[in-house]
């Protein structure tokens, strides 16, 4: 049987299937090979310098972005601080405002408890620790007293109601209602009375001085 049927020769298949059943790639013609694989460092060169463009353009538009973020937040913070300071300010001028009303409202107690001390009514008693306490209590929230004799006289804080003398270097002579202030707000003009400045009433006591002088010096010469 070995003599009667010959070695048949191999029989070779080709795959001409342009998609591999394996792996389900395509195949590439064996003829293409070498130019693909030629054209493979120039498609690689030129994806590389694309992305470095494309890289340096995002990083440009990045910082642009962050840039104008960082303005918007400064000026916000500085829109902020501004409003605080504003609003603050506005709370303090009217916690004054009304301190300044009740305070006020206690002026006249006030003039009254003077002319009581005055009179000597406050020298002891329960009324004298009313007073004292009172007047503590509004001095420590910020009022102040003004008008006493011998100031000198300034017409945003006093009012004259009489006048003696030349009136060159006026000064409180007298006071018949004490002025009052609550911080820089003047609650209450002080009623005063003005004479002249001790510098006046020197000059006009040395004048007749000086006359005299020269009278006698005259008679002598005679």
């Amino acid at each position: 049987m070995t003599e009667g049927n010959p070695e048949k020769e191999p029989i070779t298949f080709v795959d001409n299937r342009k998609i591999d059943p394996e792996t389900g790639e395509i195949r590439q013609p064996a003829a293409d090979n070498g130019a693909a694989a030629a054209q493979a460092p120039e498609s690689g060169n030129g994806a590389q310098t694309g992305n470095g463009g494309d890289a340096q353009e995002l990083a440009d538009t990045i910082s642009g972005e962050l840039a104008e973020r960082t303005a918007d937040l400064q000026r916000l913070t500085a829109e902020y601080a501004n409003y605080r300071r504003r609003v603050e300010r506005d709370r303090k001028a009217a916690i004054d405002s009304a301190k300044a009303a009740v305070v006020t409202e206690l002026l006249g107690v006030l003039d009254d408890l003077d002319r009581a001390r005055a009179h000597g009514d406050l020298e002891s008693g329960p009324l004298r620790s009313v007073a004292d306490k009172l007047s503590a209590a509004l001095l420590k929230q910020g009022l102040e007293e003004f008008g006493s004799e011998g100031e000198p006289f300034d017409p945003t804080l006093h009012e004259a109601v009489q006048h003696e003398g030349s009136g060159h270097d006026p000064v409180i002579g007298i006071v018949m209602r004490k002025g009052y202030r609550f911080g820089d707000r003047v609650l209450r003009h002080a009623l005063v009375g003005v004479t002249d400045g001790v510098a006046d009433l020197t000059e006009i006591t040395d004048q007749p001085t000086e006359e005299a002088s020269d009278v006698d010096a005259g008679a002598n010469e005679q």
